[in-house]
């Protein structure tokens, strides 16, 4: 048996005293997609914040239970959350390229970690980042242009890339396509498909097409709760739970 890259036992997240995942337990499996699908507010992009410690930021939240990432409990005392972050790796729903060259936007994250910067290495990184993310051929005559002038669907291969450069082992998307054309997406659902061979990813999405298309595996959250997790084909053709039929078939949510 494959050991998972995340193991999550039995958590609950609350902000404040309102809970807003309950008894959440899954395990995330090395190098296969795993797609999160559910109604809106149904915890599903609280959970993956869960997973790389993003909701530290927000005032008032704790968590319950065990995410173990390689066996390690994220939420010990003595985890570095920058280690954890450069691991575990995030791409947002709205592209978020910062407003600089496209070279220094890869460049950003090696350099604020403190990996190998000299020239040669970076620049190797830099190109290595942006052909994974499919975008090198696009950008590689103008590496040093405003990355605010690329399209929407090139700015999200951009972000991509950036996660990239930092060498995560685990990739997590929120959203990451909704923003997008029907061109772009389908871009970016290839994209997942190659870079699954070296990673780990991760999904939110309202679009059950898109992850029955992309993902191994798929959970279906509902007001907090994980409903049902299972193969992902075995989900959309024999689902387990009544909810999750329902939901499927548009007759919930």
């Amino acid at each position: 048996m494959t050991a998972p890259v995340f193991s999550i036992q039995n958590m609950n997240f609350y902000y404040g005293a309102k809970p807003a995942l309950m008894n959440i337990s899954m395990d995330v499996l090395p190098n296969k997609v795993t797609a999160l699908i559910g109604p809106s507010g149904c915890g599903k992009s609280t959970f993956l914040r869960c997973l790389n410690r993003m909701n530290d930021t927000i005032d008032g939240t704790r968590v319950e239970g065990k995410i173990l990432l390689d066996g390690q409990d994220i939420y010990a005392p003595d985890m570095d959350v920058v280690d954890l972050r450069q691991r575990v790796g995030m791409v947002f729903q709205k592209p978020n390229p910062f407003p600089q060259s496209i070279y220094d936007n890869v460049a950003f994250g090696p350099r604020v970690l403190g990996m190998k910067t000299d020239k040669t290495s970076l620049e190797e990184n830099i190109q290595r980042s942006l052909e994974s993310a499919a975008l090198w051929d696009d950008v590689k005559d103008k590496l040093h242009d405003d990355a605010m002038s690329l399209s929407l669907g090139q700015q999200q291969r951009l972000c991509i890339a950036r996660v990239l450069a930092v060498q995560p082992e685990v990739i997590l998307m929120d959203e990451s396509t909704s923003a997008l054309d029907p061109i772009a997406t389908l871009r970016i659902e290839e994209l997942i498909a190659e870079l699954k061979e070296k990673y780990t990813i991760v999904i939110v999405t309202h679009n059950m097409q898109q992850a029955a298309r992309v993902s191994d595996f798929t959970g279906l959250f509902w007001l907090g709760e994980l409903v049902e997790f299972s193969d992902t084909n075995e989900m959309f053709t024999r689902p387990k739970q009544e909810l999750t039929e329902a939901y499927i078939t548009g007759r919930m949510g």
